[in-house]
């Protein structure tokens, strides 16, 4: 039976890797990566370098495949579609190199940034591929440190304050309002800078960029402060390296809650 590790490799830094990824990671036959183009091939050379760094001696295998472009520009009703449509894609593609990259005996590996139960397709695309019925395996998942970690961690803070809940959302959803009885929250995948709407109200921000890798950006402060600055650095970054990716956290001071 051919196994699968879905393995979380943190936010960027090799040192991120837990001891169970590792081993994980020395186990392995194949390891199976998704090119996002050239302009994203840092990302690609990141997760050779934790092999480098974790299995110095090889011996393994690596099969690259080019990732399949995703409808950006659906909003709306047409949104989740759209995400599907590209699940559905990639599925395709992890089917293809399992089933004629991996041999019956052998172990692969998908390397998720961050940890694979955090906003990460990965675990439903596998399973997926498994209902499909034409290529078995077995699967298991290495839990990485995560962005919204690596993130209160650089600023030395924590996630919630004492007897208060946090919420982790997107980009997205923040724009249709601050979620209602929460003020601590953690914003992903959020490309229109969506902290602005706020920037009126007594909110701390707390933003990363290429968190745990040599591009490291931080920004705190108050919102109507930081956010300026947030929003001049971004671009400037972007337009350096042509991606961006970021999270941050707002913290809403009670009188505005």
């Amino acid at each position: 039976m051919r196994k699968i590790h879905v393995i979380g490799i943190g936010a960027g830094d090799p040192d991120q890797l837990t001891l169970q990824a590792v081993r994980a990671l020395r186990s392995t036959d194949v390891f199976f990566v998704l090119d996002k183009g050239e302009v994203k091939s840092d990302l690609t050379q990141l997760r050779r370098d934790m092999l480098d760094t974790h299995i110095p001696d090889g011996g393994y295998r690596v099969v690259e495949a080019r990732d399949p472009e995703r409808d950006r520009r659906a909003g709306g009703a047409a949104y989740s579609p759209a995400v599907g449509d590209w699940r559905s894609a990639r599925a395709g593609i992890y089917e293809r190199l399992i089933a004629e990259e991996l041999g019956a005996d052998e172990s692969g590996a998908f390397l998720v940034w961050g940890d694979p139960a955090l906003y990460d397709s990965t675990l439903g695309i596998l399973e997926e591929v498994l209902a499909r019925g034409a290529v078995a395996f077995e699967y298991d998942v290495v839990p990485g440190i995560s962005s919204v970690s690596a993130l209160v961690a650089r600023h030395r803070t924590g996630l919630n304050r004492v007897a208060r809940p946090v919420q982790i959302t997107t980009g997205r959803r923040l724009a249709e309002g601050f979620p209602e009885g929460v003020d601590d929250v953690v914003v992903m995948l959020d490309a229109h800078q969506t902290f602005r709407q706020y920037a009126g109200q007594d909110v701390d921000i707390y933003w990363g960029a290429y968190i745990g890798t040599p591009d490291e950006i931080l920004v705190s402060g108050p919102l109507a402060e930081a956010g300026p600055r947030i929003e001049r650095l971004r671009a400037e970054a972007r337009e350096r390296k042509g991606w961006i990716m970021d999270t941050y956290l707002l913290r809403r001071n009670p009188r505005d809650a």
